[in-house]
Protein backbone atom coordinates (compact mmCIF):
# COMPACT_ATOMS: atom_id res chain seq x y z
CA UNK A 1 0.00 0.00 0.00
CA UNK A 2 1.67 3.00 -1.15
CA UNK A 3 1.56 6.69 0.77
CA UNK A 4 -1.41 7.84 -0.37
CA UNK A 5 -3.68 4.99 0.05
CA UNK A 6 -2.62 4.84 3.70
CA UNK A 7 -3.46 8.73 4.21
CA UNK A 8 -6.35 8.17 2.26
CA UNK A 9 -7.37 5.17 4.43
CA UNK A 10 -6.41 6.89 7.54
CA UNK A 11 -8.51 9.87 6.81
CA UNK A 12 -11.66 7.73 5.80
CA UNK A 13 -11.16 6.41 9.71
CA UNK A 14 -10.91 9.64 11.01
CA UNK A 15 -13.58 11.42 9.30
CA UNK A 16 -16.39 8.06 10.16
CA UNK A 17 -14.85 8.59 13.82
CA UNK A 18 -15.84 12.74 13.37
CA UNK A 19 -19.20 11.47 11.86
CA UNK A 20 -19.95 9.22 15.13
CA UNK A 21 -18.45 12.25 17.21
CA UNK A 22 -21.10 14.68 16.00
CA UNK A 23 -23.72 11.98 17.13
CA UNK A 24 -22.95 11.83 20.49
CA UNK A 25 -22.67 13.97 23.82
CA UNK A 26 -18.93 14.84 23.17
CA UNK A 27 -19.27 17.20 20.58
CA UNK A 28 -16.08 18.82 21.63
CA UNK A 29 -13.36 15.83 21.44
CA UNK A 30 -13.40 16.50 17.51
CA UNK A 31 -11.71 19.91 18.20
CA UNK A 32 -9.89 18.63 21.12
CA UNK A 33 -7.91 15.46 19.35
CA UNK A 34 -8.50 15.70 15.34
CA UNK A 35 -6.79 19.19 15.03
CA UNK A 36 -4.77 20.12 12.26
CA UNK A 37 -1.25 19.46 13.52
CA UNK A 38 -2.36 16.57 15.59
CA UNK A 39 -4.04 14.55 11.72
CA UNK A 40 -0.43 15.87 10.04
CA UNK A 41 1.28 13.62 12.82
CA UNK A 42 -1.19 11.06 12.26
CA UNK A 43 -0.11 11.08 8.49
CA UNK A 44 3.42 11.23 9.11
CA UNK A 45 3.25 8.31 11.39
CA UNK A 46 1.38 6.80 8.43
CA UNK A 47 3.73 7.37 5.68
CA UNK A 48 6.49 5.70 8.18
CA UNK A 49 4.68 2.58 8.35
CA UNK A 50 3.62 2.44 11.99
CA UNK A 51 -0.11 3.19 11.58
CA UNK A 52 -2.17 1.67 8.74
CA UNK A 53 -5.99 2.70 10.34
CA UNK A 54 -7.74 3.91 13.14
CA UNK A 55 -10.63 2.73 14.60
CA UNK A 56 -12.31 4.14 17.71
CA UNK A 57 -12.06 5.60 21.02
CA UNK A 58 -11.40 2.58 23.53
CA UNK A 59 -10.82 4.46 26.38
CA UNK A 60 -11.14 8.71 27.33
CA UNK A 61 -9.80 10.38 30.27
CA UNK A 62 -9.05 14.28 30.81
CA UNK A 63 -6.10 14.22 29.87
CA UNK A 64 -5.69 12.09 27.03
CA UNK A 65 -7.72 9.56 24.55
CA UNK A 66 -6.88 6.40 23.45
CA UNK A 67 -7.74 4.77 20.07
CA UNK A 68 -7.71 1.20 18.46
CA UNK A 69 -5.73 1.55 15.59
CA UNK A 70 -4.09 -1.07 13.03
CA UNK A 71 -0.38 -1.29 12.12
CA UNK A 72 2.05 -3.35 9.75
CA UNK A 73 1.39 -6.64 9.54
CA UNK A 74 -2.18 -6.28 10.96
CA UNK A 75 -0.87 -6.05 14.64
CA UNK A 76 -3.15 -4.40 16.84
CA UNK A 77 -2.20 -0.48 18.52
CA UNK A 78 -3.20 1.27 20.91
CA UNK A 79 -2.64 5.44 19.79
CA UNK A 80 -2.91 8.06 22.90
CA UNK A 81 -3.35 11.42 22.08
CA UNK A 82 -3.42 14.03 24.73
CA UNK A 83 -5.42 16.88 24.60
CA UNK A 84 -3.46 20.17 24.23
CA UNK A 85 -6.27 22.14 25.05
CA UNK A 86 -7.90 20.62 27.85
CA UNK A 87 -4.57 19.20 30.10
CA UNK A 88 -3.95 19.99 32.96
CA UNK A 89 -0.68 22.17 32.29
CA UNK A 90 -0.19 22.63 36.03
CA UNK A 91 -0.09 19.13 37.07
CA UNK A 92 2.52 18.23 34.31
CA UNK A 93 4.89 20.33 34.78
CA UNK A 94 4.66 19.56 38.75
CA UNK A 95 5.66 16.21 37.66
CA UNK A 96 8.33 17.16 35.55
CA UNK A 97 9.89 19.30 38.19
CA UNK A 98 13.31 17.71 39.18
CA UNK A 99 13.41 15.73 36.44
CA UNK A 100 17.04 16.24 34.23
CA UNK A 101 15.04 14.76 31.40
CA UNK A 102 13.03 17.65 30.63
CA UNK A 103 14.86 20.45 32.62
CA UNK A 104 14.69 22.60 29.51
CA UNK A 105 11.20 22.29 28.76
CA UNK A 106 9.69 25.46 28.16
CA UNK A 107 6.74 26.82 30.54
CA UNK A 108 4.09 26.65 27.79
CA UNK A 109 0.92 24.09 27.64
CA UNK A 110 1.93 22.69 23.95
CA UNK A 111 5.61 22.03 24.76
CA UNK A 112 4.70 20.83 28.36
CA UNK A 113 2.44 18.56 26.69
CA UNK A 114 5.01 17.17 23.61
CA UNK A 115 7.65 16.38 26.53
CA UNK A 116 4.49 14.93 28.68
CA UNK A 117 4.25 12.63 25.81
CA UNK A 118 7.82 11.82 25.55
CA UNK A 119 7.99 11.26 29.11
CA UNK A 120 5.05 8.61 28.93
CA UNK A 121 7.53 7.41 26.30
CA UNK A 122 10.55 7.10 27.90
CA UNK A 123 9.34 5.95 31.03
CA UNK A 124 7.24 3.13 29.43
CA UNK A 125 10.52 2.22 28.04
CA UNK A 126 12.49 2.36 31.59
CA UNK A 127 9.97 0.18 32.88
CA UNK A 128 9.87 -2.56 29.98
CA UNK A 129 13.65 -2.84 30.05
CA UNK A 130 13.51 -3.64 34.25
CA UNK A 131 10.99 -6.45 33.01
CA UNK A 132 7.72 -5.01 34.54
CA UNK A 133 4.74 -5.74 32.83
CA UNK A 134 3.74 -2.42 31.00
CA UNK A 135 2.12 -1.72 27.07
CA UNK A 136 5.31 -1.73 24.79
CA UNK A 137 5.88 1.67 23.42
CA UNK A 138 6.29 1.89 19.87
CA UNK A 139 6.86 5.56 18.81
CA UNK A 140 5.87 8.95 20.16
CA UNK A 141 5.31 12.11 17.97
CA UNK A 142 4.54 15.73 19.28
CA UNK A 143 1.15 14.51 21.57
CA UNK A 144 0.78 10.88 19.62
CA UNK A 145 2.15 7.68 21.73
CA UNK A 146 2.18 4.78 20.01
CA UNK A 147 1.90 1.33 22.17
CA UNK A 148 1.02 -2.15 22.27
CA UNK A 149 -2.59 -3.05 22.21
CA UNK A 150 -3.40 -4.89 25.03
CA UNK A 151 -6.78 -6.88 24.16
CA UNK A 152 -7.92 -9.24 21.73
CA UNK A 153 -9.85 -7.96 17.97
CA UNK A 154 -10.09 -4.55 19.15
CA UNK A 155 -11.53 -5.12 23.24
CA UNK A 156 -9.32 -3.85 25.21
CA UNK A 157 -8.21 -5.77 28.05
CA UNK A 158 -10.15 -5.05 31.72
CA UNK A 159 -9.35 -2.78 34.18
CA UNK A 160 -8.60 -4.10 37.89
CA UNK A 161 -11.49 -2.57 39.46
CA UNK A 162 -13.50 -3.79 36.85
CA UNK A 163 -12.79 -7.56 36.77
CA UNK A 164 -13.40 -10.50 39.82
CA UNK A 165 -9.91 -11.93 40.84
CA UNK A 166 -10.10 -15.66 40.97
CA UNK A 167 -6.71 -15.39 42.67
CA UNK A 168 -6.00 -12.22 44.45
CA UNK A 169 -3.31 -12.66 46.20
CA UNK A 170 -1.60 -14.22 43.04
CA UNK A 171 -2.05 -10.82 41.30
CA UNK A 172 -1.58 -8.67 44.70
CA UNK A 173 2.04 -10.81 44.87
CA UNK A 174 2.92 -10.03 40.70
CA UNK A 175 1.91 -6.09 41.35
CA UNK A 176 4.29 -6.09 44.43
CA UNK A 177 7.05 -7.41 42.73
CA UNK A 178 6.15 -5.01 39.56
CA UNK A 179 6.66 -2.20 41.86
CA UNK A 180 10.16 -3.23 43.37
CA UNK A 181 11.40 -3.47 39.93
CA UNK A 182 9.76 0.30 38.99
CA UNK A 183 11.90 1.48 42.17
CA UNK A 184 14.77 -0.82 42.21
CA UNK A 185 15.77 -1.16 38.98
CA UNK A 186 14.07 1.43 36.62
CA UNK A 187 14.66 3.89 39.88
CA UNK A 188 10.56 5.07 39.16
CA UNK A 189 7.66 5.76 41.26
CA UNK A 190 4.36 5.40 39.58
CA UNK A 191 2.75 8.10 41.23
CA UNK A 192 -1.00 7.42 40.60
CA UNK A 193 -1.40 3.50 40.78
CA UNK A 194 -4.13 2.04 41.66
CA UNK A 195 -6.73 -0.37 40.47
CA UNK A 196 -7.77 1.94 37.41
CA UNK A 197 -4.77 2.21 36.24
CA UNK A 198 -3.65 -1.59 35.78
CA UNK A 199 -4.94 -3.78 32.89
CA UNK A 200 -5.48 -8.08 33.59
CA UNK A 201 -4.52 -9.14 30.33
CA UNK A 202 -4.83 -12.74 29.31
CA UNK A 203 -4.81 -13.50 33.43
CA UNK A 204 -1.84 -11.03 34.31
CA UNK A 205 -1.10 -7.71 35.55
CA UNK A 206 0.21 -4.79 33.48
CA UNK A 207 0.43 -1.46 34.60
CA UNK A 208 -0.71 1.29 32.47
CA UNK A 209 -0.36 5.19 32.41
CA UNK A 210 3.42 5.61 33.44
CA UNK A 211 3.40 9.57 32.37
CA UNK A 212 3.74 11.34 35.41
CA UNK A 213 5.52 8.56 37.35
CA UNK A 214 8.96 10.31 38.69
CA UNK A 215 12.43 9.45 39.11
CA UNK A 216 13.50 8.12 42.51
CA UNK A 217 15.33 11.39 43.12
CA UNK A 218 12.23 13.55 42.51
CA UNK A 219 11.55 15.66 45.64
CA UNK A 220 7.81 14.26 45.94
CA UNK A 221 8.54 10.38 45.16
CA UNK A 222 8.30 9.62 48.74
CA UNK A 223 4.84 10.96 49.07
CA UNK A 224 4.33 9.38 45.55
CA UNK A 225 5.20 5.77 46.34
CA UNK A 226 3.41 5.98 50.03
CA UNK A 227 0.39 7.34 48.17
CA UNK A 228 0.65 4.12 45.39
CA UNK A 229 1.24 2.08 48.40
CA UNK A 230 -1.86 2.90 50.05
CA UNK A 231 -4.05 2.42 47.09
CA UNK A 232 -2.80 -1.33 46.51
CA UNK A 233 -2.83 -2.50 50.23
CA UNK A 234 -6.57 -0.86 50.48
CA UNK A 235 -7.70 -2.56 47.07
CA UNK A 236 -6.55 -5.60 48.12
CA UNK A 237 -7.19 -5.87 51.65
CA UNK A 238 -11.18 -5.41 50.55
CA UNK A 239 -10.31 -9.18 48.33
CA UNK A 240 -8.82 -10.78 51.73
CA UNK A 241 -4.87 -10.56 50.97
CA UNK A 242 -3.18 -10.07 54.11
CA UNK A 243 -0.79 -7.33 53.46
CA UNK A 244 0.07 -3.80 55.07
CA UNK A 245 1.91 -1.13 53.87
CA UNK A 246 4.45 -1.70 55.97
CA UNK A 247 5.27 -4.56 54.00
CA UNK A 248 4.77 -3.56 50.64
CA UNK A 249 7.28 -0.64 51.39
CA UNK A 250 9.55 -2.95 52.88
CA UNK A 251 9.26 -5.99 49.65
CA UNK A 252 9.67 -2.23 47.52
CA UNK A 253 12.49 -1.00 49.04
CA UNK A 254 14.18 -3.55 50.56
CA UNK A 255 14.69 -2.08 53.84
CA UNK A 256 13.99 -4.62 56.63
CA UNK A 257 10.95 -3.91 59.13
CA UNK A 258 10.38 -5.39 62.40
CA UNK A 259 6.60 -6.27 62.47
Amino acid sequence: MDHEKKVRRLEDHVGEYRFRIKNSNDLKLENEVFDIPTLKALYTLSAKNFITAMGGAISSGKEAIVFHAIGEDNRELAVKIYRINNSDFQKMQDYMIGDPRFSNVKPQKKAIVFAWTKKEHRNLEKAKEAGIRVPEPIVSERNILIMEFLGHDGVAAPRLKDVHLEDPERIYNIIAHDMALLYQVAKLVHADLSEFNILLYDNEPVIIDVGQAVMRDHPMSDEFLSRDIKNIVRYFKKLGVDCTEEKLKAEITKVKVII
